[in-house]
């Protein structure tokens, strides 16, 4: 999720695990702590624009890598606390804040690396956007009032609320699966596989994407008090002999198509108006659409060892934010 959310939550747990005359101390270690596994970003390359994509997520933000994550947060803090704590109590707190990072990271879409090293799959629980106003701005005004009293007890409330926010998340993922696959059912459609992905920033609207026969349909389901289906597209799952028939196998292009698809889970299409550029299906700025916010472009005269160029595509005309806003309050798409 974004830094702020990251750091609220590593608060959350280092006031709510304090005592009073050391709970600011505790809140900024954690909330340091907490955000820390992101410096992941720095890993990257100029060379190779697929590198970021392989480490972001990578050992930082799993499991494995808590108590060493802690200690490296620990040695670099403990000089402003020293005073105050030992260098054991200092790690401790740390802990606390660096334990919530790869864990929250897994309830959204993006995929985290939890298993590291025994296993290098991304673990999506697709429980809430990578950006929630409606989870952070509860939590982070109750860690503020929890410094300025210097109790715990808002950290609890602020940890509750989060963990409902949580479940009705999952909730609502189940509510839009069960919707994807009702309206797969009325197409005469027996779905491969079913994935629901809340949209940027709410819960309430879902990109359902369900594959059949190697095509992915795409399409929004708003789940609020009732269901609303917003039909969607499709898109022909990649197949490199068809759709890429002039790529070398041997070359560091087609090898970069690989990676992307272990990172894209393997939803990947080449979309007709642009036959060189391999597509991310699972994000898109409207839940209905198969344009993507990134992917890979290729180049058919590159040399064997070029590297792919990855882009982000954000169209966020007024048109599309029109649609987008209608969807969210359940309207038709068209007045």
């Amino acid at each position: 999720m974004d830094p702020v959310t990251q750091g609220v939550l590593g608060a959350s747990v280092g006031q709510a695990t304090s005592r009073k005359g050391d709970l600011r101390a505790a809140t900024i270690l954690a909330l340091l702590a907490g955000m820390a596994p992101d410096l992941d970003v720095l890993i990257r390359s100029d060379a190779d624009p697929l590198l970021f994509l392989e480490y972001h997520r990578h050992f930082t933000h799993s499991l494995a890598f808590i108590p060493f994550g802690a200690l490296l947060c620990a040695a670099a803090f403990h000089w402003f606390v020293r005073e105050r704590f030992t260098f054991l109590r200092t790690w401790l707190f740390c802990f606390f804040g660096y334990a919530t990072h790869g864990l929250l990271d897994a309830f959204t879409t993006y995929g985290t690396q939890l298993l590291w090293p025994l296993s290098s799959m991304r673990v999506a629980w697709d429980t809430i956007s990578v950006v929630d106003p409606l989870f952070t701005v509860p939590a982070l005004v109750l860690i503020l009032a929890g410094w300025w009293r210097a109790s715990p007890r808002c950290a609890w409330i602020a940890l509750a609320w989060m963990g409902v926010y949580m479940t009705f998340g999952g909730i609502q993922n189940v509510r839009a699966q069960a919707a994807g696959a009702a309206l797969a059912a009325e197409r005469g459609h027996a779905p491969v596989t079913i994935s629901a992905k809340p949209g940027f920033a709410n819960v309430l609207l879902w990109k359902v994407v369900y594959e059949v026969d190697e095509v992915f349909h795409v399409d929004a389901v708003r789940v609020g008090l009732d269901v609303r289906v917003y039909e969607g597209e499709t898109a022909k799952r990649l197949d490199v002999a068809r759709d890429l028939p002039w790529l070398d196998p041997d070359s560091q292009q087609a090898r970069d198509i690989e990676r992307f698809r272990w990172f894209s889970n393997d939803h990947l299409a080449v979309l007709a108006d642009a036959p060189y550029e391999v597509a991310d299906i699972r994000y898109s700025l409207l839940p209905n659409e198969v344009a993507p916010l990134w992917g890979i472009r290729l180049d058919p005269a590159a040399a064997a060892d070029t590297h792919v160029a990855y882009y982000a595509a954000r169209d966020p005309s007024p048109e599309r934010q029109r649609r987008l806003l209608r969807m969210l309050r359940g309207l038709p798409l068209e007045e």
